[in-house]
């Protein structure tokens, strides 16, 4: 196993007892709204901080972003961490058993080793470039299908930017109208594992952050989709816009979405 997975594997491990602990006394966890729509918990924190703590003990000088704490720059500028503690706040606090720790390495730049953990199920989605991708030490595999009908497609919508509904609500018409059925399951992270494992055909949302994707996005190409943003180019860590699929489906996706002139 790759040095740096282990370790990521066993941040997210150590976040995840974090998570599951609270979740079993949610009650006694405090949230807050960060912004209009946009909340955190004192689980997210508390989880962050495992992962922080467990990646500090073995690469002390590794700079760190993280959803809760921001930037950490640390002496050595090639390693670079993304990480969001909890992705799926709403659910964990609706006491919905669906969310996740995403742990991305990025080496001079280049995404290396994802890792999107799910406590519940206690399923594990791994990927190092190069190598392929796993879920439980099992590889996975994006589905190969070309065409939209008969798809199963995952999506999220865009709370945090509710100004974008109208478009939104346009494309998921256009898409919904060719497929088989849409799911929005309230986390990227697992939806992008979900891509790489087959589970879903595809996936497109609004508005991402880093933390949400980069994980996800080395899990999508190890196991054979794409990532682009929604012209079909690499601006999705910027704008946010994300479209993932295996490369048919992927052009069958942009199509529709390009109609609509973001």
């Amino acid at each position: 196993m790759h040095p740096m997975l282990n370790i990521a594997i066993r941040a997210a491990r150590n976040a995840g007892k974090v998570i599951v602990k609270g979740y079993e006394n949610l009650e006694a966890v405090e949230v807050e709204e960060k912004s209009l729509n946009d909340y955190v918990s004192s689980v997210d924190k508390e989880a962050e901080v495992a992962i922080i703590g467990t990646l500090r003990k073995s690469y002390p000088d590794h700079c760190i972003i993280a959803e809760e704490s921001g930037a950490d720059d640390g002496k050595d500028k090639d390693y670079q961490w993304i990480i969001d503690p909890l992705d799926g706040t709403t659910n964990f606090i609706h006491g919905i058993p669906h969310f996740s720790v995403s742990i991305a390495l990025k080496i001079k730049g280049r995404t290396e080793v994802g890792v999107v953990f799910d406590p519940i199920r206690n399923e594990l989605f791994s990927a190092v470039k190069g190598q392929g991708a796993q879920i439980n030490g099992y590889r996975t595999r994006t589905n190969t299908v070309a065409k939209l009908p008969g798809t199963l497609l995952a999506t999220g919508f865009p709370f945090k930017q509710k100004y974008h509904t109208e478009t939104y609500l346009n494309i998921f018409r256009d898409l919904f109208m060719e497929v088989a059925d849409m799911r929005r399951s309230g986390s990227a992270a697992l939806d992008l594992a979900y891509v790489a494992a087959g589970r879903v055909d595809g996936f497109w949302e609004f508005g991402l952050k880093p933390w949400d994707i980069a994980a996800g996005e080395l899990l999508v190409k190890e196991s054979g989709a794409m990532m682009t943003d929604f012209n079909g180019g690499n601006d999705h860590m910027k704008s946010g816009n994300v479209v993932a699929a295996n490369p048919k489906l992927l052009k069958e996706m942009l199509t529709v979405i390009r109609k609509h002139n973001l």
